[in-house]
């Protein structure tokens, strides 16, 4: 049986940082083919595998529909768009970094002031990030 309780902001944003370390790596290894492949996994990590990108699979979260489904690719694109256009914009010097900044600075205070831990992105896709651990069988 899955047991389904908001995941916590700390668990997200390590989960994120190893997304963002795996693109980062990529980035290094091919960097304008691995830099592509970076922003195409973070736009649609979410929707493969279950619901979870590598970073929210290593900390055991999962994000789920409003029907308490794995996200499927069209809602990880949606909720992660925003960051995907920060992470884009970063490649640009100084007015891309600061409107990148600005970005996740709106979706880090948004995620802090939400009573369901959402932040725009889960918002527009209707989504919400869990844990997901197994109950043991008693």
């Amino acid at each position: 049986m899955r047991v389904a309780n908001q995941a916590g902001l700390l668990s997200r944003v390590v989960a994120k940082s190893i997304d963002v370390i795996i693109i980062l790596a990529a980035t290094e290894i091919l960097p304008k083919a691995g830099f592509l492949a970076g922003v195409g996994y973070i736009l649609i990590g979410d929707g493969i595998a279950g619901g979870g990108s590598i970073g929210k699979r290593l900390l055991r979260l999962s994000v789920l529909d409003e029907e308490g489904e794995a996200c499927r690719v069209r809602e990880s694109i949606l909720r992660n768009l925003t960051l995907g256009t920060g992470i884009v914009l970063w490649r640009v010097p100084l007015i891309g970094w600061l409107l990148a900044a600005a970005i996740f600075t709106l979706e880090f205070i948004v995620l802090l002031g939400s009573r369901e831990g959402k932040r725009i992105g889960d918002e527009i896709a209707k989504t919400r990030v869990v844990e997901s651990r197994l109950k043991e069988a008693v």
